[in-house]
């Protein structure tokens, strides 16, 4: 059941800000949100993401800049004139009402009579048929939910917003739903805009991320953009984790930057490199924990050649299933950070043995020495 918007459903933000008082909450951005796509705003408490939904909601007003939904400046339009709907957290399911009326308030409320095949639709999509005739008290709570996205896009919303709608269930069923939420929005089609701080759910049903810190856009693009190639250690951090080293450029010859680190050598490829690499400038080095292999130090000589390579000591060693996570005490970091899937385990590899921690040199990025190292860390975040 597929809708199509009669205007475009983009959803333009230009210089839009947001200021109380002294404190800015969003610094002036632009962003544009494709048509159809389902695009998340991404980052910590009080980074402005909730607040920038909010001005596209109209339950805020910008300081600055206009809103845009498709060609309708909508900047000071009340809330509902807006053709956009809301999810909150929370669901606001009315209790006295079943499911069927729940779903059916929005249309009685614009006066249409007949409602029936419009509502029996709308819980197929949401895959709650059987459930019309229960009271929200009867449902999990990953079935509110679901009642609750039924409810916002019976009246075919040009855009449906989604603030931090996972965030009361449980992680098994948080998981569950946001595979749910991503077949309902690829089914209907709109444009489907989420506010979330959990990293992995935006990367699980977002198109597009916008990783958002202190009011400001840090970094826009599809997920695994952001995770291979991030551009700033808020980045690297934030979304997973990174082993950043601060290394020393020795050479560059245009495809390739060799760098000193730890008394050692490590190759990253220029394309990768966000900052300027001058010899004897500085480099932050960052290499993710799952593309790290790991050989014991007597084994050494079977590492192929052309990888970069780290000595290092097991500090602790945590088996969690699906991999075993190590951290290494190195000469660059006494707290490295490296996941081996549990394929064929090496009984040797615990604390206190001797290793090689190698990679390839494609899987290395490069980033500004200039920026704090611990940016994005949940200590930093935390703080």
């Amino acid at each position: 059941m597929k809708t199509t918007p009669d205007n475009s459903g983009d959803v333009r933000l230009s210089g839009i800000s947001k200021t109380y008082g002294s404190f800015t909450a969003v610094h002036p951005l632009d962003l544009t949100v494709p048509e159809g796509s389902f695009f998340a705003l991404l980052g910590a408490s009080g980074c402005g993401k909730t607040t920038t939904l909010r001005m596209i909601a109209g339950l805020e007003e910008p300081s600055t800049g206009t809103v845009c939904l498709g060609d309708q400046d909508v900047t000071y339009l009340q809330p509902y004139k807006r053709p956009v709907n809301t999810v909150f957290q929370s669901y606001a399911l009315f209790p006295h009402l079943d499911i069927f009326e729940n779903v059916a308030f929005g249309l009685r409320r614009r006066g249409i009579k007949s409602v029936k095949k419009q509502v029996e639709e709308m819980l197929e999509l949401v895959q709650l048929g059987e459930q019309a005739r229960k009271k929200p008290h009867q449902l999990s709570g990953g079935q509110q939910q679901r009642v609750a996205v039924a409810r916002a896009l019976i009246n075919h919303p040009k855009v449906l917003l989604l603030d931090e709608p996972l965030g009361a269930l449980d992680l098994k069923l948080r998981r569950q739903m946001q595979l749910e939420l991503k077949r309902i929005q690829t089914e209907v089609g709109i444009t489907f805009v989420h506010v979330t701080h959990d990293q992995e759910e935006a990367m699980t049903m977002a198109d597009t991320v916008a990783v958002m810190n202190a009011g400001r856009v840090e970094q826009l693009g599809a997920p695994t953009e952001l995770y291979e190639n991030p551009q700033t250690t808020f980045v690297a951090n934030f979304l997973g984790t990174s082993n950043l080293i601060e290394a020393e450029v020795d050479t560059s010859n245009g495809d390739d930057i060799v760098l000193k680190a730890g008394g050692g050598k490590l190759v990253l490829p220029a394309e990768r490199c966000s900052a300027p690499a001058t010899a004897g400038g500085k480099v932050l080095v960052g290499i993710r924990p799952e593309k790290i292999a790991l050989t014991h130090a007597d084994d050494a000589g079977e590492i192929p050649a052309g990888r970069n390579r780290l000595n290092g000591k097991i500090a602790d060693a945590s088996f969690i299933g699906v991999s075993t996570q190590y951290v290494i005490d190195t000469p660059v970091c006494d707290e490295f950070s490296v996941y081996v899937q549990n394929v064929e385990r090496d009984g040797r590899l615990l604390p206190g043995a001797d290793v090689v921690l190698h990679w390839s040199p494609a899987h290395t990025f490069g980033l500004d020495a200039a920026q704090d190292i611990d940016a994005g860390t949940e200590e930093e975040v935390a703080a």
